[in-house]
């Protein structure tokens, strides 16, 4: 349908950023120092869950994992690293050299990317010394809120659009390189078939696409000029009809085909303004008349899974979209309530008692269980904890290693589809359901909760 290019060669490109270790907020570092001046570096597991969905979400779609070990692996202070924070005159000589000598030596548990995950479940816990733990706080949650935000409102917008193509047009309008390039990854993981970004293209084997912009046609001395020039070079191509009269330019591709016989090889037209609905349904049946029922029409400009979905149930005669702004900022969802908290320190349970933010104390597991092959409730349990259901936190990262081959990303994109097609139906809308999918704290770990709490001076 589209001009594309398949750049998976079987290989896992990763992230590129090397020595990072001033991603991270000033107080993360006062901690640390606090603690290396109290001698304060035993184990340490900290949690990162999502205290409630956003209203709009009636799940999450966990991603970013990748992304989170490989920084973890390469994280580093480097020369440059350590003057400027000299120069901020707040941390020792001693705490600096601690630091240019600092290597993540911490345990990842966490659930495969592209499981649903649901309000206060653990999406990954880190087992490491205190301050190792407590140092990567600010990188875990950017990285994980960014890409499943932008995975579960891909999934959303592939859901809403009924088995066509769903192109990724989002990164003029994200917020920056970084979440355009790691965007484009969680939208594949979400479900999208292809992105026009070409660094997420190259660096993550994702499949790249594009047609033409308005500027190419006005940029020739009239609309046929454009599409006789664009197609000597790209015969099988989309073209763009609404520069100036849609109809008028069907027509003209319509002559052009005529003219060109079996040399016309266009893909798809694509429609980028105007009453979608109708617009679709005229230039179809134009098409359709022609004897051109092998060029498809794809729709880009403004679209959501809301509207994908209005124009389905109208009867558009659409197959594939170019969706951009409204997934690339997740417009009516654009962060999470995302935290990551100390659970556990020196073996002991730890937990806050604040208003609306308690935490689960100590290292958890989550089971989920099924019946007649779909996924009915979760129970959050304590991780020693054998009971029934899948357990779905895994240990990924040991001593600061990643334990085993990363999957490919077209591994966690079906891990992602089979998940999803193990939810009750009635959170596959894109509505609130009825009631919200089941989620239960096991009664070990209620105990636990109440002996913590009942401990804290």
């Amino acid at each position: 349908m589209v001009t594309e290019t398949d750049s998976r060669k079987g290989e896992h490109s990763s992230a590129v950023w090397v020595g990072d270790g001033l991603f991270t907020d000033l107080y993360e570092l006062s901690m640390l120092q606090a603690y290396h001046a109290e001698g304060m570096n035993q184990e340490a597991v900290f949690s990162l869950s999502v205290r409630q969905l956003p209203p709009q979400r009636n799940y999450l779609i966990a991603c970013g994992l990748d992304t989170v070990l490989e920084h973890l692996q390469r994280l580093r202070f480097g020369d440059a690293d350590i003057a400027y924070l000299r120069s901020l005159g707040h941390f020792s000589e001693s705490f600096l050299d601690w630091l240019h000598h600092f290597r993540f030596r911490g345990r990842v548990r966490a659930v495969p990317e592209g499981t649903p995950v649901f309000a206060h479940e653990p999406i990954l816990e880190i087992e490491a010394p205190l301050p190792d733990a407590q140092l990567v706080e600010t990188l875990v949650m950017n990285q994980i809120q960014l890409q499943t935000v932008l995975a579960t409102k891909a999934e959303r917008v592939v859901r809403a659009a009924q088995g066509r193509r769903v192109l990724d047009f989002a990164a003029r309008r994200m917020h920056g390189i970084d979440a355009a390039v790691q965007g484009a990854r969680a939208f594949y993981v979400g479900g999208v078939d292809a992105t026009s970004n070409l660094r997420a293209g190259q660096r993550y084997g994702i499949p790249v696409a594009g047609t033409m912009a308005h500027s190419y046609v006005q940029a020739h001395a009239s609309e046929r000029a454009a599409f006789e020039a664009f197609l000597a070079t790209y015969p099988e191509t989309v073209l763009l009809v609404d520069t100036y009269d849609t109809h008028a330019a069907v027509d003209c591709i319509i002559d052009l085909a005529h003219t060109m016989g079996t040399d016309f090889r266009v893909r798809a037209l694509r429609l980028d303004s105007g009453d979608l609905v109708a617009e679709s349904q005229r230039v179809r049946h134009r098409l359709d008349a022609a004897g051109l029922n092998s060029v498809q029409l794809m729709a880009s400009g403004g679209l959501d899974e809301h509207e994908i979905a209005r124009l389905l149930g109208a009867g558009a005669a659409l197959d594939g979209f170019g969706v951009g702004t409204s997934m690339g900022v997740s417009e009516d969802a654009p962060h999470l309530d995302i935290v990551y908290k100390l659970c556990a320190y020196a073996g002991v349970g730890r937990m806050k008692l604040s208003t609306g933010k308690t935490v689960l104390p100590g290292p958890k597991q989550i089971f989920r269980s099924d019946s007649g092959g779909r996924d009915t409730h979760d129970t959050i349990a304590r991780a020693h904890e054998s009971l029934p259901g899948r357990p779905l936190l895994a240990t990924v990262m040991d001593d600061g290693r990643r334990l085993g081959e990363a999957p490919t990303l077209d591994t966690v994109r079906t891990h992602t589809q089979a998940a999803l097609a193990r939810l009750p139906s009635a959170l596959r809308g894109l509505s609130p359901p009825e009631a919200p999918y089941p989620v239960h704290v096991s009664a070990a770990l209620a105990a636990y909760r109440r002996d913590i709490a009942g401990n804290i001076a």
